[in-house]
């Protein structure tokens, strides 16, 4: 069972309607570390699991949280913008 912690919900929020620009000129190392460990982490998996079925649970989970397979997606390109890994 996969389970989002409050902060993952609002890195994600963030990170869906943010420019990644922005975004890598306001974040410090520890910010970076985060998103490249647990949030890069979490979108690998949803990504995996929608690309090739992988069987994890992260669609319901995002849907739960209110986060839209648009806000994933714009999320992901986001990622991957700030240099983050995903596919």
């Amino acid at each position: 069972m996969v389970k989002f912690a409050l902060e993952d919900i609002e890195f994600i929020k963030i990170l869906a309607t943010s420019d990644a620009t922005i975004l890598q000129a306001g974040m410090n190392e520890a910010t970076k570390q985060r998103l490249d460990d647990q949030i890069g982490t979490i979108l690998r998996q949803y990504y995996h699991e929608n690309t090739v079925n992988s069987g994890t649970d992260w669609n319901k989970e995002f849907q739960k949280n209110g986060i839209t397979e648009d806000d994933v997606k714009a999320a992901i390109a986001c990622a991957r913008r700030l240099g983050i890994e995903i596919s």
